[in-house]
């Protein structure tokens, strides 16, 4: 590890012009998060005196985004090229320190990977061998030094047979750098200022230039359009996959996991295909998920299971809890050691005591469960009256009935039961059966409008007849 100081400037101006979009192109997502904050992490991963980050285009997003970053942003007012962003963060940096520049559209970098760069004396170049490098500048080397970067366009023959490439990624000491920048030179048909070109005065000035090659091709990728975002974002899913399950994790099918956050897994615990998780999820020990299932900020404890298509978002799944399938658990929602949510349940700030259970077709909003409660299908809390919300209160051992509605703010008392179909406006008192219906009326001739009447003549208006 070198003792040197360093600073690091990250470029992320471009207007992004191939992603077809008006975001800017470091805020298009990867893995969840934008471009630019991956690079950020794995800058402030090596322990920069400073980190610069020069922004243009969309600036004023790109640094909402990120201002919880300990970095000092730049303004690029016209993009002019690489090496004139570099000008714009330079000079602030002490003229002992070391420079690294690294690029808010190239994600997949490691900290590792950087590290020789800082270790290395004068102008250090990150490079990669490509099995076609049609395209890129090619680097050309003299012994184990290297003497210039050609582009394509002007390579000879023996020159474009070269694979080994320039990223743009690169380390130079800060004050011969600040001195190169001051003399580059814009004439070239897009009229701009290649950092690349420091190159060839670093030689001329006979201090060292290093190619120091990457091992991963992919780990260098940038994104300029949205088809290299899919390619990038498979990349660094396939990553995330193969160190989860080195961790003891098992996917069962690693190609069709996504983490978009962070995951949090004890042991021997089983996803299936398709999942998705999203912000900081905890799984706890011999957690099982099903197929399709999306966890948002959520907390799965040990042996719980949910099945396949349901939602757990910014909740807690409780020991030995059962969701699923195809059951959505909103904010607030607490399901306690035991407790099951069936399929077609949803619930909002809820809290589902031990082994309790809504196993089918049921909305259950601001709620306090007790345990042992069952809950029948088709039950719904009427918690919002159109101006506020209200909390229902259902204490251990109570048996609601199927099709009832609990119009909040309400409480059933410890083991009372709920007849079915029942709208509950009042309490319900403990250890009794509440019930409220219509009485039940057959209206004998009555007919739809427009049908076709089946009564003859002169008979005479239809009349009830009633059942209790």
């Amino acid at each position: 590890m070198s003792s040197e100081q360093f600073s690091v400037v990250i470029l992320a101006a471009g207007k992004g012009t191939r992603m077809r979009s008006a975001r800017p192109k470091v805020l298009h997502p990867l893995a969840g998060r934008p471009l630019l904050s991956h690079v950020l992490d794995t800058a402030l991963a090596l322990k920069p005196t400073a980190v610069y980050v020069v922004y243009g285009h969309g600036g004023t997003n790109v640094v909402a985004a990120h201002e919880t970053y300990p970095v000092r942003w730049v303004e690029q007012p016209e993009q002019l090229g690489t090496g004139h962003a570099v000008r714009c963060a330079v000079p602030e940096v002490p003229d002992d320190h070391r420079v690294l520049v690294l690029y808010g559209d190239v994600p997949l970098v490691r900290p590792d990977t950087l590290q020789p760069l800082l270790d290395t004396r004068g102008v250090a170049l990150l490079t990669t061998v490509l099995d076609d490098p049609t395209g890129y500048g090619r680097i050309l080397r003299s012994g184990d030094g290297v003497t210039g970067i050609v582009e394509e366009k002007d390579a000879a023959p023996e020159q474009r047979a070269v694979r080994e490439v320039n990223t743009g990624l690169l380390a130079a000491p800060a004050g011969p750098l600040k001195a190169w920048l001051v003399d580059l030179q814009s004439d070239n048909a897009q009229r701009e200022y290649y950092l690349t070109d420091i190159v060839a005065m670093a030689v001329a000035g006979e201090v060292p230039v290093v190619g120091v090659p990457a091992d991963e091709p992919a780990e260098v990728q940038g994104v300029n359009d949205l088809v290299q975002l899919a390619e990038v974002e498979r990349l660094w899913q396939r990553r995330a996959a193969e160190r989860l399950m080195r961790s003891g994790l098992h996917l069962i099918q690693p190609d069709r996991f996504q983490l978009r956050g962070e995951l949090i897994h004890g042991s021997d615990c089983s996803v299936d295909a398709d999942v998705i998780c999203q912000g900081r999820v905890e799984l706890g020990h011999r957690v099982t998920l099903g197929p399709g299932v999306l966890l948002r900020n959520a907390r799965v404890e040990d042996d719980a299971v949910v099945d396949a298509y349901s939602i757990i978002d910014t909740a807690v799944v409780g020991p030995g809890a059962q969701v699923g399938p195809f059951a959505r658990l909103r904010p607030g929602t607490t399901l306690e050691r035991g407790a099951k949510v069936g399929n077609f349940v949803e619930t909002k700030a809820v809290r589902l005591g031990p082994g309790s259970k809504a196993n089918h077709l049921t909305y259950l909003g601001d709620t306090e469960v007790g345990a042992g409660v069952n809950i029948g299908a088709g039950t719904i809390t009427c918690n919002y009256d159109g101006a506020g919300k209200h909390r229902t209160r259902i204490e251990d051992d109570a048996f609601i009935g199927s099709g009832t509605e609990l119009v909040a703010p309400v409480t059933v008392g410890r083991g009372a039961t709920i007849g079915a179909g029942t709208t509950l406006t009042r309490d319900a008192p403990p250890g009794t059966l509440t019930l409220e219906r219509t009485r039940q009326r057959t209206v004998e001739g009555w007919r739809r409008p427009g049908a076709v009447s089946t009564r003859q003549a002169g008979d005479d208006d239809p009349t009830p007849s009633e059942s209790s």
